[in-house]
C-alpha cells in the first residue's frame, strides 16, 4: 500500500498497524485513535490530509514521516495546510446556545459525538444553534453536518488553544 495524503487513516493502520504511535507522536489529536469507537468512525473518514488539518503540521510532512517509517520513498512538492479564519463570526451565534456537548467526555466515555449532535440537531428548533467542545478539529464531524446543510463555524477558545468550539445552527 503506498501512502498519500488520500489514504484513510483506517487503511493505513490495517496496513501499518506499527503506525499508530508515530501518527499520535505527530499529531497528539489522534491519541484518541486508541478509543475503538473512534477508529472505526473517524478512522474510515479521515484521510492523511485532515489528520495533518487537524494535527496542526504540514501534510507532506505527515505523510513523508509516515513513508520513511515503511521505508517508502519521499514525495515532493504538496499542499500547504490552510488556516481557518476566525474574522468574522456568523451572525446565527447570538445568545445561548441551546445544548452544549462535551465531546471530550463523550469520546473518554467510548461515545462518538456524532450521534448526540445529530439526534439534538433534529429536536432543535429553526434558529437555535450548539456548540461542540472537542480537544481537536473535529473534521469529519463538521463535514458531516455541513452535508445535512446546517451553518458550521469552528473555532478555538482564544484562552485556551487546546479548546475546539464548533458552532452547529438549525436555520
Amino acid at each position: 500500500m503506498e501512502i498519500t495524503a488520500k489514504t484513510k487513516i483506517a487503511d493505513l493502520l490495517a496496513a501499518y498497524p506499527n503506525l499508530e504511535e508515530q501518527i499520535i507522536n505527530i499529531a497528539p489529536p489522534f491519541k484518541n485513535l486508541t478509543n475503538p469507537v473512534l477508529r472505526r468512525t473517524v478512522g474510515k473518514l479521515a484521510d492523511l490530509e485532515k489528520a495533518a488539518q487537524i494535527g496542526g503540521v504540514q501534510v507532506l510532512v505527515l505523510v513523508n514521516t509516515l513513508r520513511a517509517a515503511v521505508g517508502q520513498h519521499e514525495l515532493q512538492g504538496g499542499k500547504e495546510i490552510v488556516k481557518v479564519s476566525l474574522e468574522n463570526v456568523p451572525v446565527w451565534i447570538t445568545g445561548e446556545p441551546t445544548y452544549i456537548v462535551d465531546g471530550v467526555q463523550m469520546l473518554s466515555e467510548g461515545v462518538h459525538p456524532l450521534n448526540k449532535v445529530n439526534e439534538l440537531m433534529h429536536s432543535m428548533p429553526a434558529g437555535a444553534y450548539l456548540v461542540l467542545y472537542t480537544n481537536f478539529k473535529p473534521l469529519p464531524l463538521i463535514e458531516a453536518m455541513e452535508k445535512q446543510k446546517y451553518p458550521v463555524y469552528y473555532k478555538t477558545d482564544t484562552n485556551d488553544a487546546q479548546k475546539h468550539l464548533t458552532f452547529i445552527a438549525k436555520v
